[in-house]
């Protein structure tokens, strides 16, 4: 018999809550990869727009808040109110379809979880990646009603990137937590749609941050994502720069969310093929 089928590899699980071994994940981005490519492929699949629906949502959204709050509440806003809309619905969108996507992908990847070892980190990893698609898709879009506006970014565009690298990994903080307690309680993905609904009334996107009174502007900035639609405006629009401070208290909550979600995420990843 060769030394070939004599040899026994031994998987240990990586020691410490707080250590993502990214080595790992790393090796395996070519299942990374394929996961993502089988939900982007299948989001659209038997649809007749296909894409489309990419970007026929959130204009259809903006069109439907412009209708609403611009021409009947007459929400006042320093720029026009479509592209006021749709530049925060873009972080938005992605946000919510992510948290949805990434709370539930441990639960749906339960087969392959029982018949192969990979890192479990991929399986929410992969659906952060799915939005990007979409959210491309929707920058096209917004210089298009831009061109149309006659508004031409600034300097502060240089920065969006950094605010779409927030925005992905605000995501992947709350999923993560989710995603997690998900497996055990198939109630948090029953409650999530319903959370994101409330949610997003709590971030300026259908209205400007003025209308939050100031000494309710610190406790409105426990929401990460209120910096993250700030910060998409004023880099695509070039509004007033969002409050730094503000922007420090979110991100600081995310990071908080992140960590404290890997720590979890690790203590219980042992369990999840037993509990599915």
């Amino acid at each position: 018999m060769s030394d070939e089928s004599n040899r026994i590899t031994s998987i240990t699980p990586v020691e410490g809550w707080f250590a993502l071994n990214l080595g790992e994940v790393w090796r395996y981005r070519d299942l990374l990869y394929l996961l993502a490519m089988r939900d982007i492929s299948a989001r659209f699949r038997q649809s007749i727009i296909g894409y489309g629906w990419a970007i026929l949502r959130p204009l259809l959204t903006a069109a439907i808040f412009t209708l609403v709050f611009s021409v009947f509440v007459k929400v006042e806003t320093v720029v026009p109110y479509p592209i006021f809309a749709f530049a925060g619905l873009m972080p938005w969108l992605y946000f919510s379809n992510s948290l949805t996507g990434v709370t539930s992908s441990v639960v749906g990847g339960g087969a392959l979880l029982t018949k192969v070892y990979f890192p479990r980190l991929v399986l929410p990893l992969a659906k952060v990646g799915v939005g990007l698609v979409e959210l491309a898709l929707q920058f096209v879009v917004m210089f298009v009603l831009m061109a149309l506006y006659s508004y031409v970014p600034g300097w502060e565009i240089l920065l969006l990137p950094v605010f779409v690298v927030v925005t992905v990994v605000t995501a992947l903080a709350f999923g993560i937590w989710l995603t997690a307690l998900n497996v055990r309680y198939r109630d948090i993905g029953m409650a999530v749609p319903f959370l994101i609904q409330i949610w997003m009334y709590l971030c300026p996107i259908v209205y400007p941050l003025d209308v939050v009174p100031e000494r309710y502007r610190a406790l409105y900035a426990i929401n990460p994502m209120v910096g993250v639609v700030e910060g998409f405006r004023w880099a695509l629009l070039g509004t007033a720069p969002p409050d730094w401070t503000m922007v420090g208290v979110s991100l600081l909550v995310m990071l908080v969310v992140l960590v404290t979600g890997i720590a979890y995420f690790r203590k219980v990843e042992t369990t999840f093929a037993d509990i599915i």
